[in-house]
């Protein structure tokens, strides 16, 4: 994939994001750190007040349980969606013309539910691939192309 020069990198996942920026050419790529965000895990009893919920049977004995919501995936399914808008605000704005995303599957997937057209047509490469975590030197690579080490 060729990455431009001035071409805005997102890295993701459903707690950290980062926003970098190829100050290099697709050649050589020199990411900076343009803006970063994180958001803190709350616990489940700051989330939820009480268990599952019942539902009555027309037949047979007891009572099933409802699913019990998952605050934390709601939580990292909004932070995505703020990503999205954030991306979404600055290809509006014509901050950037190239965007290259790199984020784990289930991110990536509700990234892409929030896209705005004009983001969907900017971007250039998208990874799958979990990489808040690593140094701008692995996301270098794996940008260009390289082999990064395995996470």
């Amino acid at each position: 994939m060729s990455i431009p020069n001035q071409a805005l990198v997102l890295v993701a996942d459903g707690r950290k994001m980062l926003f970098l920026r190829n100050h290099g050419g697709p050649a050589r790529l020199d990411l900076r750190t343009e803006a970063h965000d994180e958001r803190q895990d709350a616990k489940d009893s700051d989330m939820k007040t009480d268990g599952p919920g019942l539902t009555g049977q027309s037949g047979g004995y007891g009572r099933p349980a409802m699913d019990e919501t998952d605050y934390h995936q709601q939580a990292e399914d909004q932070w995505a969606k703020d990503a999205a808008d954030q991306l979404n605000r600055r290809a509006l704005a014509n901050d950037y013309d190239a965007l290259a995303i790199v984020a784990p599957p289930k991110t990536l997937g509700e990234l892409r539910k929030h896209f705005h057209k004009e983001t969907g047509r900017r971007i250039v490469a998208t990874f799958n691939k979990e990489m808040t975590d690593r140094p701008l030197a692995d996301i270098e690579d794996l940008l260009a192309g390289e082999s990064a080490p395995p996470s």
